[in-house]
C-alpha cells in the first residue's frame, strides 16, 4: 500500500505582526525598486549566463539586507514566512523579472525545494537539497514533451524508467525542461513499471544531452527552457524520488504552490506595468489634454485596478487554506485560471495604453507583456483546469 502524500506544506507558521511585515515590504519594494530594477538589461533577457552571473550578485546584495529567502524555514536559511506574509513579500519582488532570483524564491528551484523538503532521503537532501537552499546550484524540471508525448495530459507520458540491477535506465526526450541551461541536477518524471516516478538525474550524467535553450517569448527565465535527450541514462537505486509510481501525485503536490508562487510574483509584474502606463498617460498630451483625463484612459486604469484587487483577495485566500492546512486543489485552479488570465489583461491595456511607447521592446511595458502570457499555459493551462474545475463541481455538486 502507497504511503500518503506528505503535507503539501511546511509547517504552519504563525503571522508577523502587521507592523513588522509591512517594514519587511517596504524593505522588499525598496531594494526591488533601487537595485533589482536598474540591472535590468532588456537586451539580455534570453541569455542565461548574463542572468546567472546578476542573479548571484544581487542574491548576495539580498542576503546582506536580511531578504533572501522569505518562504523557507529560519533553520533552512530562511526568513519562515507563512503563505500569507509570502504573498506580500512576493508581490514586491515580483516586480522585476529579476527579483525573484535576488531573493531565491524563482521557479523551477523554489518548488523543487519545497517537494524535495518533503520527499528528499538524506542522501539526496545533502548531495543536492541544501546546496540548492544556499543558492550555490540550480535545479531543472524535466517532465514535458514533444508530441505524441506528455503535455496537458499525464497519460501520454513516453520517457520510460527500467530497472536495471541496483539503478535505473532513463530513455526519452523532454523540452521545455524548465531551468535546464547551467542546472546541476534536474527532476525527471519518467514511466516505470509502477507507473510516473521522479528521479534526480545530475546533467553531468552521459546519458543527459542538453540539445539547445529553446527560444520563446519568456525570457528573463533563470536556466531558460531546455530541450534535453535521455539515452541509456543510468542512474543508481539512490535517483529515486519518493516512490516508484508517485510521480502524478508528487507532481500535483509540486504544482498546488509553485502556481500560487507565480500569482503573487505575476501580481507585482502587473501591477509595476500599469503604474508605468499611468505616469506616461499623466505627461502625454493627446486631443489637447492629457491621456489622463481621457475617459477611455480612465476605465482601463479602472478595470486593471478592479483586476489586481480581484487577484490580490484571490491569492490572499488560497494562501489562507494553505495555512490553515485546507486541501487546495480546486481553489488553486480557479485562482491560477483567474489570475493568469487577469494580469494579462493587465498588461494588455497597459501597453495599448501607452501606444507605440508600449511596442517597444527596449522598454518594460512590451517585456512585460510577454513575461505574463505564458502563465497562462504554465503549471497546466486554463483550458485545462476549467474542465477539472467543471468536473469536480458535478462530481460534488459543490455550491458556487
Amino acid at each position: 500500500m502507497a504511503t500518503p502524500l506528505p503535507a503539501s506544506t511546511t509547517a504552519p507558521r504563525p503571522r508577523l505582526p502587521a507592523a513588522e511585515l509591512d517594514a519587511l515590504c517596504a524593505r522588499v519594494r525598496t531594494f526591488v525598486d533601487e537595485v533589482v530594477i536598474p540591472r535590468e538589461d532588456l537586451a539580455r533577457g534570453h541569455d542565461v549566463a548574463w542572468l546567472d552571473t546578476v542573479t548571484r550578485g544581487l542574491r548576495a546584495e539580498a542576503a546582506a539586507r536580511g531578504l533572501v529567502a522569505p518562504q523557507l524555514p529560519v533553520e533552512a536559511g530562511g526568513l519562515g514566512l507563512c503563505w500569507q506574509d509570502c504573498a506580500r513579500v512576493f508581490e514586491e519582488c515580483g516586480r522585476s523579472v529579476l527579483g525573484a532570483g535576488a531573493l531565491g524564491c524563482q521557479a523551477p528551484d523554489q518548488p523543487n525545494i519545497d517537494t524535495l523538503m518533503h520527499l528528499a532521503a538524506p542522501s539526496q537532501r545533502e548531495r543536492w537539497l541544501e546546496p540548492l537552499m544556499r543558492g550555490e546550484i540550480r535545479s531543472a524540471f524535466a517532465m514535458t514533451e514533444p508530441a505524441p508525448g506528455v503535455g496537458s495530459d499525464p497519460r501520454m507520458l513516453a520517457t520510460r524508467a527500467r530497472r536495471d540491477g541496483d539503478g535505473w535506465v532513463l530513455d526519452g526526450h523532454k523540452w521545455f525542461a524548465s531551468g535546464a541551461v547551467g542546472a546541476a541536477f534536474a527532476i525527471v518524471v519518467a514511466r516505470s513499471d509502477e507507473g510516473a516516478s521522479w528521479f534526480i538525474v545530475d546533467t553531468a550524467n552521459p546519458g543527459w544531452t542538453l540539445v539547445r535553450d529553446i527560444p520563446s517569448i519568456d525570457s528573463f527565465a533563470p536556466g531558460g527552457h531546455g530541450e534535453v535527450l535521455l539515452r541509456d541514462c543510468r542512474v543508481g537505486a539512490d535517483a529515486l524520488i519518493g516512490e516508484a509510481g508517485r510521480g502524478f501525485d508528487y507532481a500535483q503536490m509540486r504544482l498546488e504552490g509553485a502556481r500560487l508562487f507565480h500569482c503573487m510574483r505575476g501580481i507585482g509584474l502587473a501591477s509595476r506595468a500599469i503604474e508605468i502606463a499611468q505616469g506616461y498617460a499623466a505627461r502625454r498630451d493627446s486631443f489637447g489634454a492629457k491621456l489622463s483625463e481621457h475617459q477611455q484612459i480612465q476605465a482601463m486604469v479602472a478595470d486593471a485596478h478592479i483586476d489586481l484587487y480581484a487577484c490580490r483577495l484571490m491569492t490572499a485566500d488560497v494562501a489562507r487554506r494553505l495555512d490553515e492546512g485546507e486541501s487546495i486543489r480546486h481553489h488553486s485552479s480557479m485562482a491560477k485560471v483567474f489570475v493568469s488570465e487577469a494580469l494579462n489583461r493587465v498588461a494588455d491595456r497597459a501597453c495599448q495604453m501607452t501606444g507605440a511607447f508600449g511596442m517597444c521592446t527596449d522598454e518594460p511595458l512590451a517585456m512585460i507583456a510577454q513575461r505574463l502570457r505564458p502563465f497562462r499555459i504554465y503549471d497546466g493551462a486554463s483550458e485545462v483546469h476549467r474542465a477539472a474545475i467543471g468536473k469536480r463541481v458535478f462530481q460534488r455538486g459543490a455550491r458556487a
